[in-house]
C-alpha cells in the first residue's frame, strides 16, 4: 500500500474549508519492525541487533514489560559500563556524576523551600533500611526537565489552561480526533523528544547500579528513565517513542514515523500555541484540517502511540508483573507523583497491605499521604542526590 491510499473523510464542526481527509492517510513502508511491548519476553533478530548494538556489556536477563530488551531510540544511545571503583569511592562517583551532568529546568516545577536537614535526614534512614526497594515515579521527576505536568499547582496543565489529554475511546472512534492528536504531537514532537533526564533520573540509574533499587515503575511515558539508563524498570503506561498499529498490532518507531509525516505533509505548516505534556501542543483546527496521516504499513490499520491514554486501562499482564516485583521489595519510595491516577495507586495500596514502609517525595499533597510513613515536600532532583547509597552489589 503505498502514498496514493485513500483516506476517510473527516467531518469538521467549523465554517472554514476543510479539504476531506483520506482515510487514515497513506500507508507507512519500509518501516523497522519492533516487538511489541505485550510480548518482549523473547528476542527476535531485531530485538538482539538493537540490544547489541546500545550495550557495551553483556546484558541482564531480559524480564517482560522491562527496558531491558531494546532501547526505543536512534539518537539517545546507552551504555551499561561498570563504575571504575568499589565501596564509598564508588558510592561518591555514583553520585558526583549524576548531579554534575544536568541543571534543572525550573519553568514547570512548583514553588517549593529548599529540603530540610531532618528531611534529608529522615529520607537517609529510608533509604538505607530498605534492601529491595521499589521505586514508583510520575510527572514531577520529569517537571525539572522542562516537561510540564497536568497538576501541578500554579504550573501543570490544569491550572495554565482549560485544554485536557485525549481520552481513549475518542482517539479510537473518531478520524477528526485522530488527525488533531497526531497534528499537534507531530510540531510538539521534536521538542518532547529532546528533552534530556535530569539529576532525579540518573539518581535512581545509580541506586539500580549499587544494588538498592529493585524495581523502578514510571507512570511516565517520556522514556527518560530509559535515556538515563535504568533497566530494571516498567513503562506502567508505555512510551511515546514507540507507534502500533491497533488492527495487527506491528510497531515501529515514533522517530520513523515523524519523516512519514513531513513527507506526507511537505508544506503543511503551523505555528504551535503553548505546550502541554507528553509531547502536545495546541493548534486551532484551521491549522490541522489539511493534515494527513499515514495509516499502518502492514493491514492499512490505525495507528496509535504506545501509551495508555486516559479512559483506557493498564494491560492485564502488566499489571500481575509488577506487583510480583512489588512483592519481592521490602519498601517503596513515590517520587513525584500525587498518585491520583489508580492505575498507579493500586501498587501504594498493595503495599500498604503487605505493610511496606512508604515514603513519598513530591511537591504538594499526594493521595497516599493519610498512610505513608514519610511525606518530604521537595524537588526530586533537589533531594535524592543528597542520599548516601552504599554498593551492595560486591
Amino acid at each position: 500500500m503505498g502514498f496514493g491510499a485513500l483516506l476517510e473523510p473527516v467531518k469538521h464542526n467549523s465554517d472554514f474549508h476543510c479539504p476531506p481527509l483520506r482515510s487514515e492517510g497513506p500507508a507507512l513502508s519500509s518501516l523497522p519492525q519492533l516487538p511489541s511491548e505485550r510480548s518482549r519476553a523473547s528476542k527476535d533478530p531485531l530485538q538482539q541487533e538493537l540490544h547489541d548494538k546500545r550495550f557495551s556489556s553483556p546484558p541482564v536477563p531480559a524480564l517482560p514489560f522491562s527496558r531491558t530488551d531494546y532501547s526505543p531510540f536512534s539518537s539517545c544511545e546507552r551504555t551499561r559500563s561498570a563504575l571504575p571503583c568499589r565501596g564509598p569511592a564508588r558510592q561518591h562517583y555514583a553520585r558526583s556524576q549524576s548531579v554534575s551532568r544536568t541543571s534543572p529546568n525550573l519553568a514547570f516545577v512548583p514553588a517549593c523551600l529548599p529540603p530540610d536537614p531532618v528531611e534529608v535526614e529522615e529520607l537517609q534512614h529510608f533509604v538505607s533500611n530498605s534492601k529491595r526497594l521499589f521505586v514508583m515515579t510520575g510527572a514531577g521527576i520529569s517537571t525539572e526537565s522542562g516537561i510540564p505536568d497536568y497538576r501541578s499547582e500554579g504550573v501543570g496543565l490544569y491550572a495554565r489552561t482549560d485544554r485536557r489529554p485525549i481520552q481513549h475511546a475518542e482517539f479510537i472512534r473518531s478520524a477528526s480526533a485522530r488527525q488533531r492528536y497526531w497534528a499537534r504531537n507531530f510540531v510538539g514532537w521534536p521538542q518532547f523528544s529532546s528533552h534530556q533526564p535530569n539529576t532525579a533520573h540518573l539518581v535512581l540509574r545509580d541506586w539500580e547500579k549499587l544494588g538498592k533499587l529493585h524495581w523502578l515503575v514510571t507512570q511516565n511515558v517520556d522514556a527518560l528513565h530509559t535515556k538515563a539508563g535504568s533497566q530494571r524498570m516498567t513503562e506502567l503506561h508505555g512510551c511515546t517513542h514507540r507507534v502500533f498499529c491497533l488492527a495487527c498490532g506491528d510497531q515501529i518507531l515514533r522517530s520513523e514515523l515523524q519523516e512519514h509525516f513531513e513527507a506526507l505533509n511537505p508544506t503543511w505548516k503551523a505555528e504551535a500555541f503553548g505546550v502541554a505534556p507528553d509531547g502536545d501542543v495546541f493548534l486551532t483546527d484551521e491549522q490541522v484540517c489539511n493534515f494527513q496521516v499515514p495509516a499502518c504499513s502492514k493491514c492499512g490499520g490505525i495507528l496509535k502511540p504506545d501509551v495508555t491514554f486516559f479512559g483506557d486501562t493498564v494491560s492485564r499482564e502488566k499489571v500481575s508483573f509488577v506487583h510480583e516485583r512489588l512483592a519481592e521489595s521490602d519498601s517503596m519510595l513515590v517520587a513525584g507523583s500525587s498518585m491520583q491516577v489508580y492505575s498507579g495507586y493500586r501498587f501504594a495500596l498493595a503495599a500498604r497491605e503487605k505493610q511496606l514502609p512508604i515514603a513519598i517525595l513530591n511537591i504538594g499533597p499526594t493521595r497516599l499521604d493519610h498512610f505513608a510513613s514519610l511525606k518530604l515536600n521537595s524537588r526530586c532532583g533537589e533531594l535524592l542526590p543528597l542520599i548516601v547509597v552504599d554498593d551492595t552489589t560486591s
